[in-house]
């Protein structure tokens, strides 16, 4: 069931692109870049990786951002930007099993911010922070059907 929590803003650091729903996979798989960023600069993540959905654009594609919180804000280059997941209220739920299942459970997060009058701090297709938040280390769960994701997303102030 999902619920509302308060969050504190959470700089991070993240790979961005424009990707149409069947490249998703294949720019995730590109998290590495953002890894030996960090890696090379001395940056540990504080928390565990996440996409953020930016534009939600079926037809013209998703701005998409996959990266890792940190402690401080820095400067990104190239396709490695950096910024800051701002703080406020979310609608948050939790996803067991494959991230196949992200579409429909996402679907049920808006179904029910629907039905509760949830005004989300989003205009259009474009949103200020729509996260999944992957809980999971793939090292220690290696079967994605066991993997815990959390969606988070933020609710007008």
């Amino acid at each position: 069931m999902p619920e509302i929590i308060e969050v504190a803003e959470r700089p991070y650091v993240a790979l961005r692109g424009t990707v149409r729903m069947d490249e998703i996979s294949a720019f995730a798989d590109r998290m590495h870049e953002v890894i030996g960023w960090l890696a090379a600069r001395e940056i540990a993540p504080n928390d565990a990786p996440f996409f953020r959905y930016e534009v939600v654009d079926m037809a013209a594609g998703l701005v998409l951002e996959i990266g890792f919180p940190v402690d401080d804000v820095h400067s990104g280059e190239g396709e490695i930007v950096t910024g800051v997941l701002p703080a406020g209220r979310y609608a948050s739920v939790e996803h067991h099993g494959h991230p196949d299942g992200l579409m429909a459970a996402t679907r049920d997060l808006l179904a029910w911010g629907e039905q509760e009058g949830i005004e989300w701090d989003a205009e259009g297709d474009k949103w200020v922070s729509r996260l999944e938040i992957y809980k999971s280390d793939p090292r220690e769960v290696p079967s994605m059907a066991d993997w815990d994701t959390e969606l988070q997303f933020k609710l007008k102030d």
